[in-house]
């Protein structure tokens, strides 16, 4: 019989156990030693080629004038902080190279000191440091690319814009609601006012009427006028003064129509015509409508029949 062919898993498996099988025969005749089966190269060795240094130093090095090099070696401008220098400001290498601030402090007085050492020398070979005013240089960006933020920051203004007319129109609208409530209220306030002023007039408490105008400012004004000018008055008010009319000024109520000797022989009031019915008499008043008998009533039916 033909045996079938092995799958790829069980090759694999039979390549895998056949490797194992000759590891173990290295390892058993002393060929392999204990640990990773790598090839351990030694040490690399320092190997100092002068010649060969200075072959490659004279095929880049050129003799350049100082201003076309413009190279310069010095060490920190020193600190002003304090009249005595400490061994830090002294020496370069007290600076701590994993301290950012100090780092980039030593870069920056040390660029410091290489400008105030090379200005002056620059100033005695006549050479410009500063840059003329009609200087034109051609920029870094495109024209396309200019144009692009050119147009995304005119979008940007143009939104801002919006939003900002958007506020605007939100607090008019605010505003506005605030100014008719305010209305509203006022017109109410006077309303009210008049309600009162009527109401003053009805119960006999005051006799003006100012309200009735149509401008209510004036009004108000006139009788805020009124009220203070009856509390500095030193009299009665119209309530105190109705009332004492109507109930009198107070004392004793009984017995204050009895008459007295005064009173009993005071005639001067005495009217006889009034006394005996002998006043004058409104015409018109006496039989005027007065109905006629039966009789007479009876009569007149019979005369129209």
């Amino acid at each position: 019989m033909d045996t079938p062919p092995l799958s790829g898993s069980d090759s694999d498996s039979d390549d895998s156990l056949v490797t194992d099988r000759e590891l173990q025969d290295a390892f058993s005749q002393g060929l392999l030693k204990p640990g990773l089966n790598v090839v351990l190269e030694g040490p690399k060795k320092a190997v100092n080629d002068v010649s060969g240094l200075k072959q490659c130093l004279a095929e880049f090095k050129r003799d350049l004038e100082w201003v076309e090099r413009l190279d310069v070696t010095l060490g920190p401008v020193p600190e002003v902080s304090g009249p005595q220098s400490t061994p830090q400001n002294k020496d370069q290498k007290t600076v701590d190279p994993e301290d950012d601030f100090q780092r980039e402090m030593s870069f920056y007085r040390q660029a410091q000191a290489a400008v105030l050492a090379v200005l002056p020398r620059l100033h005695q070979l006549k050479v410009p440091t500063k840059r003329p005013s009609d200087y034109f240089a051609e920029m870094a960006k495109s024209d396309q690319q200019m144009q692009k933020i050119r147009q995304k920051l005119q979008a940007k203004q143009a939104a801002m814009e919006k939003s900002e007319k958007a506020k605007q129109l939100r607090a008019l609208r605010k505003y506005g609601k605030k100014v008719q409530t305010e209305v509203l209220q006022k017109r109410q306030r006077e309303k009210t006012h008049m309600m009162n002023a009527i109401k003053k007039y009805q119960k006999g408490f005051s006799d003006k009427l100012d309200f009735l105008e149509g401008d209510q400012k004036p009004v108000a004004r006139r009788t805020n006028e009124g009220a203070k000018g009856q509390q500095m008055k030193k009299g009665p008010s119209a309530k105190r003064r109705y009332k004492n009319q109507k109930f009198g000024f107070g004392g004793k109520k009984k017995g204050s129509k009895w008459n007295t000797r005064e009173s009993y022989d005071d005639v001067s009031s005495f009217r006889a015509k009034t006394a005996h019915g002998k006043g004058l008499k409104r015409p018109g008043k006496k039989g005027s409508n007065k109905r006629p008998g039966k009789r007479t009533r009876e009569k007149m039916k019979s005369r129209t029949h």
